[in-house]
């Protein structure tokens, strides 16, 4: 098999379907989505099913726990799932938003407006949500996408894919619009390799994955990072505030990227809060990795203790697992977190606001929590619906990816037959 040819040949014709979603009205393009939405709700049981397979084969093969949460759809994911095509068909449409515009001295009318991608890549691992979410956010945007979801997902995202693909084209849009690349590393690689006919790439996974994209994609990239996510509990925090931020930090879902990985607590308080959050913790069968002097709260917490390594510092553990270390001062904090942090998320919890103030002017993160859990890291929570990705990185998108974050902009001056001179 060529892959490169099989990549090319899905490529164009997304390109293709990219042309006429582009241009497809902000009403045609919502009603696609909420058929979209209502397919895959009626076809429950037969996503569920196919599932049910991918989770068997799966655990069998030895897939770890938190990877097996990430993959498995219940009615209720898949309703979720559904809910977001419809909480984006709800959002404005960014295509042809005017970001800016003006007069210049010569009577040219300039405004810079935005435009689709074009055609956008997933690689990703065994979340079959990112393929419902994918689709939709491309779609709404005026995009095409071609969607390489991970193996452990394969029979669910066929499933996936198919109904949302005969849902387009009951709407008289293009199928093409929604692809699935099938194959083995090699087509994956001919998918990083396909500069010129793949506008776009978006890795969305573990760290292994988007080093691997990112560094061997000839493709333009998006960096999705990991979450090595913080809370720092300040001098001035209150407490009871501090054990709901932190428990749910750490214990609401632990497979996710925004679940909290390191929890630091300044040494004034460290003896009224660390058993406090230690037992809570306990309580949920959360293990401790910590400085020798977190041993003994632990033992006292009834907390399973480790003692922490330095990987454990910058470790993202997607499990119930947190790294526990007491600080100096807000100084040691922000040392702490410029130091080991991934970027992504990071949380104070304080009642003084020059240090809230601190923490968010000093932490580099696309995300800064100020008495907030850091899973509010997230698209639907912040109002976006669904996102394509969390991005750590600086450039052209940072924090949850949504719509605008898949457009480009370009420039559109009109005149009345104005020359240089």
């Amino acid at each position: 098999m060529n892959e490169q040819a099989v990549v090319s040949r899905l490529a164009e014709a997304a390109r293709g379907a990219s042309r006429v979603v582009a241009l497809t009205p902000r009403g045609r393009k919502d009603k696609a989505l909420l058929s979209m939405a209502d397919a895959l709700v009626a076809a429950t049981d037969e996503i569920v099913a196919a599932n049910a397979e991918d989770v068997e084969r799966g655990r069998a093969e030895g897939l770890r726990a938190n990877l097996l949460d990430r993959l498995t759809l219940d009615a209720d994911r898949v309703a979720a799932a559904a809910d977001g095509l419809r909480q984006v068909a709800g959002l404005a449409d960014p295509v042809g938003e005017v970001v800016r515009g003006s007069t210049t001295p010569t009577g040219l009318q300039v405004r810079q407006v935005r435009v689709p991608m074009g055609v956008v890549g997933m690689i990703y691992e065994a979340r079959p949500n990112v393929t419902v979410d994918a689709a939709g956010l491309a779609l709404k945007s005026g995009n095409a996408v071609i969607l390489r979801g991970g193996s452990a997902a394969e029979r669910t995202n066929a499933v996936l894919v198919q109904v949302m693909r005969d849902a387009l084209e009951a709407e008289g849009l293009p199928a093409d619009a929604v692809q699935l690349l099938e194959g083995d590393r090699e087509v994956v690689k001919a998918l990083m390799r396909a500069r010129g006919e793949v506008d776009l790439l978006i890795p969305r996974g573990g760290a292994g994955l988007i080093q691997t994209v990112v560094t061997e994609s000839t493709v333009p990239t998006i960096e999705t990072g990991v979450g090595n996510c913080h809370v720092y509990v300040d001098a001035a925090a209150d407490l009871e505030m501090a054990e709901a931020i932190v428990v749910n930090a750490k214990t609401h879902r632990t497979s996710v990227c925004n679940a909290a990985e390191t929890l630091l607590v300044h040494r004034s308080v460290a003896a009224a809060a660390l058993p406090r959050l230690l037992t809570a913790l306990a309580a949920r069968g959360v293990t401790i990795h910590g400085d020798p002097e977190i041993e003994s709260v632990a033992q006292a917490a009834d907390a399973t203790f480790e003692p922490a390594i330095e990987d454990d510092w910058a470790d993202e553990y997607l499990s119930l697992d947190l790294a526990v270390r007491v600080v100096a001062d807000l100084d040691g904090a922000l040392d702490h977190i410029r130091r080991y942090s991934s970027g992504h998320t990071d949380a104070i919890v304080t009642g003084d606001r020059a240090a809230a103030r601190r923490f968010v002017d000093e932490v580099d993160a696309a995300a800064v929590m100020v008495n907030a859990s850091t899973r509010f890291t997230d698209g639907g929570e912040l109002g976006f619906g669904a996102e394509i990705g969390i991005s750590t990185q600086k450039l052209h998108a940072r924090g949850p990816m949504a719509l605008q974050e898949l457009t480009s902009t370009k420039w559109v001056i009109e005149g009345d037959g104005q020359v240089r001179d």
